[in-house]
């Protein structure tokens, strides 16, 4: 039998499988030490993409808004943060009509964070993750962008390759 949790921004309860536990401590880290509202958390937000004329159903783990726009999409892994890289930014290219400004993969307890736009690391360490005042400043400061087409299917098929355990869950 699974063991169940309850999600700290939902209250909804889930399996305690997966990375699950460390996207728990790094939603009360968010909330508790970087000042996001519970509000400004998107968990399990839908990402479909197609692949060879089929639909391919996921979810990205987190997404933190800011004055309601999106600024970071964040995956929540178990293993090593580094072989994530790119599933989270194929990720944040893909599930908005303009990219999410920022992508993070973290274990809750070290973090990447990357340019969604570029790709390059802009930081590690949990330390590193912008707090919601100066996400703010941040995002105020960034135009939005959006996926050139010609790149649409290939950022799909990356995303569908790293990210094969979560498909049509």
């Amino acid at each position: 039998m699974i063991d169940q949790i309850t999600d700290y921004i939902n209250g909804r309860e889930i399996d305690n499988v997966g990375a699950e536990a460390s996207r728990q401590i790094f939603e009360k880290f968010i909330v508790d030490t970087k000042g996001y509202d519970k509000s400004e958390v998107l968990v399990d937000v839908p990402l479909t993409v197609q692949f060879k004329g089929e639909d391919y159903h996921s979810a990205i783990d987190l997404i933190l808004l800011v004055k309601d726009r999106p600024f970071m999409a964040v995956t929540c892994v178990a293993g090593s943060i580094g072989s994530y890289e790119r599933e989270i930014l194929a990720a944040a290219r893909l599930v908005n009509d303009d990219l999410i400004p920022f992508a993070v993969t973290t274990d809750a307890r070290d973090a990447i964070v990357l340019d969604t736009r570029t790709g390059q690391i802009v930081s590690k360490g949990l330390k590193t993750i912008p707090s919601r005042q100066e996400a703010e400043k941040k995002l105020a400061e960034i135009e939005t962008v959006q996926l050139d087409p010609a790149k649409r299917n290939g950022e799909m098929i990356i995303y569908r390759s790293f990210n094969l355990e979560k498909v049509n869950k």
